[in-house]
């Protein structure tokens, strides 16, 4: 499996009940998606061999997001994604942590 099933279970529970959300494997990972668009997902740091969330934040609180040690900048091309963070593991081990 190339993500983390008991990461997938953690984000459902606190998912469920939201409405119409879906979820698609993409990417490698799982992606869950509200009227076509991605808002969380999760895929896996090849070169870590670690689980990691893409975020997406949209212009909320990107910049103020980017500053924590826990985030960075989505990149798949070489140019980041903007309004889009990948999460490292220390951001999301924590019950309270993956809530915020």
């Amino acid at each position: 499996m190339a993500y983390s099933e008991h990461l997938a279970n953690r984000l459902r529970q606190r998912l469920k009940g939201n409405g119409a959300i879906e979820e698609k494997k993409m990417m490698g990972g799982l992606t869950f998606v509200v009227s076509g668009k991605m808002f969380i997902g999760i895929l896996k740091d090849k070169k870590r061999q670690e689980d990691r969330l893409m975020v997406c934040v949209r212009k909320l609180n990107y910049k103020e997001l980017l500053q924590k040690s826990e985030s960075k900048s989505m990149d798949f091309t070489g140019k980041p994604l903007r309004g889009f963070l990948f999460i490292e593991p220390n951001g999301f081990e924590s019950e309270d942590d993956l809530d915020y």
